[in-house]
């Protein structure tokens, strides 16, 4: 493994003479999935801010650090596969490398998938940064038989190269010390002379940046039309065109495409390196992950240990989170002791009247929006940021949207598209901003369109599986059916009907390993603040809103406007129209209203399949159309909900139709 070597006089030399620069910029770069983060919260420590990157929906933490008498702000971008952009998350890393001036450029790796690391090695150097490459998960590679001669690597790379092993702490002193003397990477990918013929000429147009004009030169070259805002900034039109004809010039010299080009020579480069510096040694542990791995994106095999892995899901979600955990919240820690504490309080401070309906009333803010988002959904969303954060360290994940691609394909989408779905069964606020993955505007937009009609959440999945429990198999096939009937024929007609391309399959297949239990807990404790500084808000938007509609009695209009067609088309009772309208609120309050009904006797089986189809298709909570907006635009977010609401009435009223015929 990693072997000591001779590098403190270099260290000591740049110290001194760089004591009168502060607060520079160090950038951590890296694959999905590699530790990052976790580095990036044990070099910053508590003090970090998040905020969306200038004119995008991604976000990027920022921290201070400090390391003997000087100060950095480490900047952590968004996991990357290519610094040739593919998706929102890469092209904001590369606009991050391309705005912001380096210090460092911290490279962190997994340390058993060293080639996917000197492949973003190559194009950094390219870009001319100085840098540093931090392996991270050395416990692993070791478990696995993977030797690196560090000495070596860091030889032919003329750069430091530090091992660490994130959750025990290993190596971040080592690692903050090597900061202090980043290099200029020395390797290179060599490429056919028609390209640097074209690279050189595109290069000596361009302006002047943080990184090499090479660099950008080989991004257009490679068709990265991520870059076009930012040549507009920076060059006359007449430049633009000539660049571009240049681009089309060396493209028709050439049988294959530039990009395959270019990314075959740079595959060629670190498989050089890779093969120089690393030993596999067989281990009993590395081949039975070789096994599941296999398993895992078979084209067989797949489908049952997907079954499982959603099954072993379900249990911890929907059965321990959305039930134990929610009675023990609900019950318990509020209904004896927090929610009695606030009513008293309030009373005794506020008299009768508006405030205090407003707080603690039947559409209170502490009554219902506290806790909805606290009581209730907290706990199902930490036990399924639990359980996704075991998929994702484990490295399943991208091997879940392999297995799946062919069957996304038919909406319109591709493998990649099963990761928002997934999340959608826990929380379509959290799904619906994850559909930032994906890479075109016209997946985004059929993804979020089907995650806000067809995937219920894991709150609402709980009471609908309790109403579902008592009636005969035969009911619950009806309504599953149903959900997946309508999932995959509007899927298909979106994908017919949404303009935009159709998106290619390229995912980095991580290896398979041991989650981390300390990755799991800070990905966990991250994710948890999210949901308790976004999504809180807007639930107590929400209520507040309610509770202003139902003060000037415009809540009782809409039921009584609403009746009919519930009583007459979808064959409900009048009082169901009141679940309805809070499932727009809150999905799971409305089915726990339909639960009600059927427990007093006022819903007949079909009656119970109609509504529970119906609600699930109805429109997405409040928060989650908060966030289609702050996602996909108002203008978006409003058509799609005129499209919702409708349909999901329509698909209610024919099934109404169908059973009461056949059933």
């Amino acid at each position: 493994m990693q072997k000591e070597y001779e590098i403190e006089k270099q260290k000591r030399y740049r110290h001194r003479h760089q004591k009168g620069k502060q607060h520079s910029k160090v950038i951590l770069i890296g694959n999905p999935n590699v530790g990052k983060s976790v580095i990036f919260g044990l070099l910053t420590g508590k003090y970090v801010t998040v905020s969306n990157y200038p004119g995008t929906t991604v976000e990027v933490s920022y921290g201070n650090i400090s390391i003997g008498d000087r100060k950095f702000i480490l900047i952590d971008s968004p996991g990357v596969n290519n610094l040739t952009p593919m998706s929102e998350d890469e092209k904001v890393t590369r606009d991050i490398l391309i705005r912001e001036k380096a210090e460092a450029v911290v490279l962190v790796a997994d340390a058993k998938n060293l080639k996917r690391a000197i492949m973003l090695l190559i194009q950094l150097a390219e870009m001319n940064l100085p840098c540093v490459l931090d392996l991270n998960m050395e416990d692993e590679a070791k478990a696995r038989g993977i030797e690196i001669d560090y000495q070596k690597l860091s030889s032919l790379l003329n750069i430091e190269v530090v091992g660490t092993i994130a959750p025990q702490k290993k190596g971040i002193n080592t690692l903050k010390e090597a900061i202090l003397n980043p290099g200029q990477v020395s390797i290179k990918a060599t490429y056919n002379s028609v390209i640097e013929e074209y690279t050189n000429k595109i290069s000596a147009i361009l302006p002047d940046s943080n990184i090499s004009r090479r660099s950008i030169a080989l991004m257009i070259l490679s068709g990265d039309e991520s870059l076009k805002r930012w040549l507009m900034a920076n060059l006359n039109s007449e430049n633009i065109k000539k660049i571009e004809e240049l681009r089309d010039e060396a493209q028709s010299k050439l049988k294959e495409p530039i990009s395959s080009i270019i990314n075959n020579a740079r595959i060629k480069s670190a498989e050089e390196i890779v093969k120089a510096v690393q030993k596999q040694n067989n281990t009993t542990g590395g081949k039975l992950l070789q096994i599941l791995n296999s398993w895992a994106i078979h084209s067989f095999w797949g489908i049952p240990i997907l079954l499982l892995v959603i099954s072993a899901f379900y249990l911890f979600v929907g059965k321990f989170g959305a039930g134990i955990l929610v009675d023990f919240f609900d019950e318990i820690i509020f209904g004896r002791y927090i929610a009695p504490v606030i009513d008293i309080s309030v009373k005794s401070i506020l008299p009768k009247g508006f405030f205090q309906d407003m707080l603690i009333g039947k559409y209170g803010i502490f009554t219902m929006a506290l806790t909805y988002a606290i009581g209730i959904i907290l706990p199902i969303t930490s036990t399924f940021f639990i359980a996704f954060g075991f998929l994702e360290d484990s490295g399943y994940l991208p091997r879940l949207a392999v297995v799946s691609d062919r069957a996304f394909r038919v909406l319109g989408l591709n493998g990649k598209a099963i990761l928002p779905m997934i999340l959608g069964l826990g929380c379509g606020t959290m799904a619906t901003m994850s559909t930032r993955i994906l890479e075109t505007k016209r997946e985004k937009i059929i993804a979020t369109f089907l995650i806000a009609l067809a995937i219920p959440c894991s709150a609402q999945l709980g009471v609908v599986f309790g109403m579902l429990g008592p009636l005969s198999i035969k009911a619950v096939l009806w309504w599953s059916s149903c959900i997946i009937l309508v999932l995959m024929l509007t899927g298909y007609l979106a994908s017919k009907f949404v303009p935009g391309e159709k998106p290619d399959f390229f995912i980095e297949l991580p290896p398979l390993r041991m989650p981390s239990f300390m990755n799991i807990i800070i990905k966990t404790l991250s994710r948890i603040e999210w949901y308790l500084k976004e999504a809180v808000p807007l639930f107590i938007l929400g209520t507040f809103i309610l509770f202003i509609l139902d003060r000037i009695n415009v809540l009782v209009w809409i039921e009584n406007f609403a009746s009919p067609v519930v009583v007459s088309f979808l064959g409900l009772p009048p009082k169901a129209t009141e679940a309805l309208i809070m499932g727009f609120l809150r999905r799971d309050y409305g089915a726990a209203g339909l639960f009600d009904m059927a427990r007093q006797g006022l819903l007949n089986e079909i009656q119970i399949v109609v509504s529970l189809v119906t609600l699930t298709l109805f429109v997405p909570c409040l928060a989650n159309f908060f966030m289609i907006i702050k996602e996909r635009g108002i203008k978006t977010a409003i058509l799609m909900m005129s499209l919702i609401m409708p349909f999901a009435i329509l698909v209610g009223g024919l099934l109404n139709f169908i059973m009461q015929i056949i059933y």
